[in-house]
């Protein structure tokens, strides 16, 4: 008896610490992320006096430098994401299907890029592409020009050129654990029956491919539509996304309101693309 009525006692006292595991994350949470999150909202709809100003934030959503950054942002994250989706694709098959030493080797070397923080590709690009690059360099002196015949990295598509190169891995990492799945003796069966190489990549590979395409370019979306350092590196002219007109109106002119509502559509776009990401990975098991 004594027995039996110590244990539900001391069942209970192990299951009571059990509730209160959730609070120290949602207390960190709280205080790093929903807290700044609030303010920011709420700087959106008042003005420096802490009066409403919804009035504001309609002016700001007709404005022309919004809608331009907003433009600009849609345009190079779409352009970017279907150039990582290529750029992956055909590496992802030609180290999945195309037998040749060192395969592993490039793989591994490509998933570098990962790790490498975004303005050193940028750089990169500023010392073979630049004015004063190894390639206008070259040029200008076999072909003795004057001025620098290259000068596409300064532009909308220098940054979707520097996205590509740093956000393909995203696709190519499933895409590669994806195309590990697939039966080679499908593609060896469908081979002898004289199935032509494009066949085979379209009615067995690609099936394949699609879950690993639509997760790994929602987060290419997601991640490119959010980029700073890159657009902010290469400084292209006339080229504003939505996180370095936050920066621009914030630290150099320092309209928070402006800023504020503009990142509140930011955070909203990306929310909405991570919903988009999320339901992709799930829904097709990528």
């Amino acid at each position: 008896m004594a027995d039996a009525a110590v244990l539900p006692a001391t069942s209970a006292v192990r299951r009571v610490p059990g509730r209160f595991w959730i609070v120290p994350p949602a207390a960190l949470l709280a205080l790093l992320f929903f807290y700044p999150l609030v303010l920011i909202v709420q700087q959106a709809f008042t003005d420096d006096s802490g009066m409403a100003n919804v009035a504001e934030f309609v002016r700001v959503l007709h404005a022309r430098f919004f809608l331009n950054a907003l433009l600009n942002t849609i345009t190079i994250s779409v352009a970017a994401t279907a150039g990582c989706l290529i750029v992956g694709l055909v590496l992802g098959l030609i180290l999945a299907f195309v037998p040749f030493p060192g395969s592993g080797v490039i793989a591994r070397l490509i998933d570098t890029f990962i790790a490498l923080p975004t303005f050193l590709v940028t750089l990169a690009f500023t010392f073979l592409y630049g004015s004063a690059g190894m390639l206008n360099a070259g040029l200008m002196e076999v072909l003795s020009l004057h001025a620098p015949p290259v000068d596409f990295l300064y532009s909308t598509w220098g940054v979707v050129l520097a996205e590509v190169t740093v956000y393909s891995p995203f696709v190519l990492r499933p895409l590669l654990a994806a195309f590990s799945l697939v039966d080679r003796g499908q593609i060896e069966a469908a081979s002898v029956l004289g199935a032509r190489p494009f066949r085979i990549v379209r009615q067995i590979i690609l099936p394949a491919a699609v879950p690993a395409l639509i997760a790994g370019g929602s987060l290419c979306l997601l991640l490119t539509v959010n980029e700073f350092g890159i657009v902010l590196f290469i400084g292209a002219k006339g080229v504003i996304t939505l996180p370095l007109l936050i920066y621009s109106k914030a630290i150099q002119e320092s309209a928070y309101q402006v800023a504020c509502i503009i990142a509140v559509i930011n955070i909203a776009l990306s929310l909405g693309l991570f919903g988009l990401y999320r339901f992709a990975a799930g829904r097709l098991g990528a």
